[in-house]
């Protein structure tokens, strides 16, 4: 018997759980859920994140930064737990009312400034630092459209495609349609720009790169949902979205990401604050450059 169509209410109103894998922290309302302190560590920059897409935009140009020798640029990145509810402590909250990885702290100057929305920190700290964002007025503009695009963009593939094709308690036609037909025109509008460019904004590289690799690079390196529906359970279903997607079509995309990879940076900040893959490329949290070498989980786990 096909289920019946939902009718929506007049006024909707938050009585059950919306299903999926992330309903138990999905709510209606802002603010802190319970009293938590946020941890400070000793480097003038307090990052708290986890290693998702927007996570890793700001690793990579932490990591970026400090090969260029900007001591400044020291930090401490602590884990944030989302589907423990991490984000939801006071603490996290006074920093981002938002209640969304990753927040900044800078403790440089006379007082601290907080710094949230993973775009507004690349911006910040492009133009605290003085690298990887043009000055010059049309180069700016360009870097700052395709900075903006990303910001813009991302959430058809996260939370459009993405929660439809790998997070929703069920499968929707429509909805998957509807968000693959928006991601593949959005790579096609990337691989378009790579036809013509070395990087994303020009021949120079900048954080319009870094904003938009770990989305639209993660997900033609077939890193972004990939897995087996309803956690493996008998009867479950496989899904990989660069094969159902068709990336290896954006042949342009695919070249651009390749060569960030090369970027050591670019792989060392994709390992800070990450819980899935291979044990040697998690490192929980970072608050030294050695980390790399002695913290990452498959060393803890060899004592």
């Amino acid at each position: 018997m096909a289920e019946a169509e939902y009718v929506p209410p007049k006024v909707w109103t938050w009585n059950k759980p919306n299903g999926g894998q992330f309903a138990n922290i999905n709510r209606p309302i802002a603010g802190a859920t319970h009293e938590k302190t946020l941890p400070v560590g000793r480097h003038p920059l307090q990052l708290y994140s986890l290693g998702t897409p927007n996570g890793v935009k700001v690793t990579i140009l932490l990591e970026e930064l400090l090969a260029l020798g900007h001591d400044g640029a020291e930090y401490d990145a602590w884990l944030i737990r989302i589907s423990d509810g991490d984000q939801f402590g006071s603490g996290f909250v006074a920093l981002n009312p938002n209640s969304k990885i990753p927040a900044l702290l800078d403790r440089s100057g006379p007082a601290p400034i907080r710094v949230f929305e993973s775009g507004s920190i690349l911006l910040y700290l492009a133009e605290k630092f003085g690298a990887f964002a043009p000055r010059e007025p049309a180069a700016r503009a360009e870097c700052l459209s395709w900075l903006f695009w990303q910001v813009g963009s991302a959430p058809y593939l996260g939370g459009g495609f993405g929660h439809f094709y790998a997070y929703a308690p069920a499968r929707f036609e429509y909805a998957i349609d509807r968000f693959a037909m928006e991601v593949k025109r959005q790579l096609d509008v990337l691989d378009r720009r790579l036809a013509e460019s070395r990087y994303i904004a020009g021949p120079e590289y900048t954080i319009a790169d870094m904003a938009i690799f770990p989305w639209y690079g993660g997900l033609v390196k077939g890193w972004l949902y990939r897995g087996q529906a309803g956690g493996g359970t008998p009867g479950s279903q496989a899904y990989d979205a660069a094969e159902f997607l068709s990336v290896h079509e954006y042949r342009n995309v695919r070249r651009w990401a390749d060569m960030l990879l090369e970027r050591p940076a670019v792989r060392r900040g994709r390992r800070v604050n990450r819980l899935n893959g291979e044990p040697s490329e998690q490192l929980h949290e970072r608050h030294d450059a050695r980390d790399f070498d002695t913290k990452t989980q498959d060393k803890i786990a060899a004592g």
